[in-house]
């Protein structure tokens, strides 16, 4: 399920990317699955039809899913996280929920190390 939030620094745009993405990528949205519509996404949502279209070119330049006009917007293969790397990332998501962390200081923590890792 897909939330915007209004407060958000990223547009509804990219909350839509970011959010079908990390589905993809976690396995929640399965090889081949259909998307939405970008008119039933858009209308579910209330937001405008080119956010939603801006997010699914994106994911699509991405290659993450593919667009065929009998077929509607599908989700290709081969983007599924490992899954030690899915196990790990909801362990670290487990643990820093029960010791009281926010997801945004949860994101600041990955961002720190992720720097931290690409400096050694």
């Amino acid at each position: 399920m897909i939330t915007l939030e209004s407060a958000h620094p990223a547009g509804p745009s990219e909350q839509i990317r970011a959010q079908l993405a990390a589905m993809i990528r976690s396995g929640e949205l399965a090889e081949d699955a259909k998307l939405p519509t970008v008119r039933q996404l858009a209308g579910d949502l209330r937001v405008a039809v080119g956010t939603v279209a801006k997010a699914y070119k994106e994911l699509e330049a991405a290659g993450l899913v593919r667009t065929g006009r009998a077929n509607g917007t599908r989700v290709n293969a081969g983007h599924m996280l490992a899954p030690r790397l899915l196990s790990d990332a909801r362990v670290l998501a487990s643990s820093a929920k029960e010791s009281g962390m926010g997801l945004e200081e949860l994101q600041n923590l990955v961002e720190a190390a992720w720097k931290s890792a690409q400096a050694t």
